[in-house]
């Protein structure tokens, strides 16, 4: 009998102690996740914006080649397609016979108990030379 006492008293302290460890766990995963399921989208529109961009500069530089203005258009135009926010900043240029945009914005990110800045800030150049006419 005194094995069997024995064992119940080395237990006792640990009663709840997986409960505690499952629970830590589950909550640290659920933080994870809560900030993947706002920060992912974010991201991930970002990450198609900048295809979106190259593919813009390239069809401008193209023939008949197309204006900056036309360039900085066409991407304030598509933000709404990418869920940017109404405030982004273009910036669109010729030189040395190419085409170079760039766009910055600042998109808050819902996080636990903090809101992160989300900072946009890409530069593409067309890939050809911008014909002369």
């Amino acid at each position: 009998m005194a094995i069997s006492d024995n064992r119940r008293a080395c237990g006792r302290g640990e009663r709840g102690g997986s409960r505690l460890n499952f629970l830590i766990v589950m909550i640290v995963i659920g933080v994870v996740g809560y900030s993947a399921y706002h920060y992912a989208p974010v991201e991930f529109n970002a990450y198609r914006f900048k295809d979106f961009m190259q593919e813009t500069v390239d069809k401008a530089s193209y023939p008949p080649g197309q204006s900056n203005e036309w360039v900085a258009q066409q991407l304030r135009a598509a933000a709404p397609d990418y869920n940017l926010p109404p405030d982004i900043n273009v910036n669109v240029q010729r030189d040395e016979g190419r085409i170079t945009a760039r766009v910055q914005w600042t998109q808050p990110v819902k996080l636990p108990a903090y809101v992160y800045q989300y900072k946009f800030d890409h530069t593409v150049r067309s890939s050809g030379f911008i014909s002369q006419q």
